[in-house]
């Protein structure tokens, strides 16, 4: 599911913050993947294993966050499996395992969520619709979070620069 342009409903909005949920579990799982394929393969730097736990900690973070937004909403919810679904057509294409480099994935895990709450925050700002939340603070809590996905995409670009 594409974010569009504009939100111009409660319902539209849960719907985008529900598919943001599953996007945090998503890079959650990946980064979990990783750092127990530790166990089964090379042993990885201090650096990479402190990356991914890190990771996994703020993607559980955002998703606490942005399921507190969803129940300040007066929206139906809509199932999990339905997001899921969606989320798997749209960002999950590639297994963890598929990607070279764990910080590669990394790195596009950081991509995809940070592209995702860039486009959100663009949408809540150009629809002229009200919404059973307060504005100010829906925007805020997404910038905060896309700062961060911001910071984890540097991250992992310092690293990998240090590795070339």
């Amino acid at each position: 599911m594409s974010v569009g342009h504009r939100v111009n409903s409660d319902h539209q909005l849960a719907r985008l913050l529900q598919i943001g949920i599953v996007l945090e579990e998503v890079v959650e799982a990946r980064s979990y993947h990783h750092y127990q394929s530790i166990d089964d393969g090379p042993k990885l730097d201090g650096e990479i294993e402190s990356l991914l736990e890190h990771a996994a900690e703020e993607s559980a973070e955002h998703r606490e966050r942005l399921e507190a937004l969803v129940a300040e909403l007066d929206a139906e919810s809509i199932p999990y499996e339905e997001i899921e679904a969606l989320v798997k057509a749209q960002y999950g294409g590639t297994a963890p395992d598929d990607f070279d480099d764990i910080l590669y994935d990394q790195l596009c895990n950081e991509e995809t969520a940070y592209k995702f709450y860039d486009d959100l925050v663009g949408a809540i700002r150009a629809s002229e619709a009200t919404f059973g939340i307060d504005r100010d603070h829906l925007i805020d809590v997404l910038v905060g979070i896309r700062e961060e996905e911001a910071e984890g995409v540097e991250e992992v670009t310092k690293i990998m620069n240090t590795r070339q």
